[in-house]
């Protein structure tokens, strides 16, 4: 098999008018269409003067020619950049001039913005894709041969894309994911989460991420079934598709949501297989609340750009707060701050091996040495322990762990007891610097609507039933909404700006 895109191909469907893509306005898109769009779209790109390891960007809307395109990158050995939707001026031009790509494809209405951007960067090329098969992009790639010979690469050391990370410490960094991280992620998603043929999955996730474009596209294709697409996430159309597809996978807002309609219920459900949760954490209530009014379990996984998928909860023995053990073929340990591995049960910094593991960052082979250990771990960043059965449990970040008056406060801990308290929607815990204990503990909570007006006072007394005296917070702010990026990720580094000066 020369790449990916030839091993997806090898599964296609015997039937070539097999149906791959279903859109918002019921067009349908079959797997000969697949193959021949990425055909026409791969021979363009050439056209264009793109080679084996030449970049491809693209900031553009959820279409499935947007899926088109990230094919026909894997088909001609290029490196498939896709970039956030909401990435602003500077944030486009940074990336633009950091990967340098030999083509830019972008949404009719930002091409002249981002024009004099790729002329600043030596970009010769831009091109246009929109939602409803418009742009430059779409209309010259129409003339092109229905062949394409697919680019051989060599798996391990190929880059099939680059994913920018969010750069919530400093500059963004592009994550160098190969055809072997890709094949490998989707193999072992479709093993455990046992896709069959006639599973038919929901797609409401944007596709510049890791979770739409490679977890939930990327396994779909290894088992050649369809996909129901949706632009963007909307809980009253999704409650209304549920009865048309098997499978699910969204981000915890989105499950919040749903448990918010009051259309959702076991009805809504009677034809669903499976329902995933990832991206952010979880919350009990959200994971508890659905099972009740549904009769499904959510399973949630973890994993992150870097290493794309590395755990999941298996069917059928899932746990309440855990993201379950390793895939098929991962290595998980826990270490601490000098790389000892810790016992099980002990809370440690997350490290993981395996062919899902990115090939390092673009152009930045210090940070690449510095994210690995020499044994070939990768230091995810995140604070967690594992059980005895081998289940991960995720307790935050590092970057969020809280040092106050000496003693570890980890946050993901004090909001879950915050967020068994009446009134309580949900909580984030950070810390801010403080003049006695170095960091203050400090809680913002949401307040639930219709229960009761929850104080400060009322949550810290609580809080001092249940936990250390150091872990309970020194002051709780309340707010409508908590910060969250397009993934529902809370940014907490907003919190921290925005309380700055608390203590002082």
């Amino acid at each position: 098999m020369s790449n990916l895109y030839s091993q997806f191909e090898a599964r296609f469907p015997e039937d070539p008018d097999a149906v791959f893509i279903e859109g918002v306005a019921g067009e349908t898109y079959s797997y000969d269409t697949l193959r021949r769009t990425t055909a026409h779209f791969a021979n363009l790109l050439v056209g264009l003067g793109v080679r084996k390891g030449d970049r491809v960007a693209a900031q553009v809307e959820k279409s499935p020619e947007a899926i088109f395109l990230y094919l026909a990158c894997l088909r001609a050995g290029a490196a498939f950049l896709p970039m956030n939707t909401a990435y602003r001026t500077g944030e486009v031009d940074y990336i633009l001039g950091n990967a340098e790509p030999k083509v830019l494809v972008c949404t009719p209405e930002r091409r002249a913005e981002l024009a004099d951007l790729a002329t600043g960067r030596g970009i010769a090329r831009v091109m246009t894709l929109g939602q409803a098969r418009e742009g430059s992009f779409a209309i010259e790639a129409i003339g092109q041969p229905e062949e394409f010979v697919n680019v051989d690469v060599d798996w391990a050391e190929d880059v099939a894309a680059i994913l920018y990370t969010s750069g919530t410490t400093g500059r963004p960094k592009g994550a160098m994911l190969t055809h072997r991280n890709l094949a490998s992620n989707a193999k072992a998603l479709h093993q455990v989460w046992g896709f069959r043929r006639g599973d038919v999955l929901l797609h409401a996730l944007p596709i510049f991420h890791a979770h739409g474009l490679f977890v939930a596209t990327n396994t779909q294709l290894w088992n050649a079934g369809p996909m129901l697409f949706l632009n963007a996430f909307d809980p009253e159309r999704v409650i209304n598709l549920l009865s048309r597809v098997t499978v699910f996978m969204g981000v915890p807002t989105y499950y919040v949501r749903l448990l918010a309609s009051p259309g959702f219920d076991r009805h809504a459900c009677r034809n669903m297989r499976l329902f995933v949760s990832g991206s952010a954490p979880l919350l009990e209530e959200t994971f508890h609340g659905f099972r009740k009014r549904t009769g499904f379990t959510i399973l949630e996984r973890y994993g992150m750009t870097e290493t794309l998928m590395s755990t999941s909860n298996p069917i059928g023995t899932e746990k309440a707060g855990s993201v379950g053990p390793p895939l098929p073929g991962v290595e998980a340990r826990v270490c601490d701050d000098t790389g000892d591995v810790l016992a099980r049960g002990e809370v440690g910094t997350i490290e993981v091996r395996g062919p899902n593991l990115l090939k390092g960052y673009w152009r930045d082979p210090e940070k690449t040495r510095s994210e690995f250990r020499p044994d070939g771990f990768f230091i995810t960043g995140d604070l967690g322990r594992i059980d005895e059965d081998g289940y991960v449990w995720i307790m935050g970040r590092a970057k969020d762990l809280v040092i106050s008056g000496g003693f570890n406060v980890y946050p993901k801990e004090v909001e879950l007891a915050i967020d068994t308290i009446d009134g309580v929607e949900e909580s984030a815990v950070i810390g801010l610097p403080h003049p006695d204990f170095g960091e203050g503990v400090t809680a913002i909570v949401v307040r639930k609507t219709g229960g009761p007006a929850v104080t400060e006072a009322q949550i810290i007394d609580r809080l001092k039933q249940d936990l250390a005296n150091y872990k309970v917070p020194k002051r709780v702010f309340f707010v409508d909404a908590l910060p969250r990026n397009t993934m529902g990720k809370v940014q907490k580094n907003q919190l921290r700006d925005r309380l700055a000066g608390t203590y002082s």
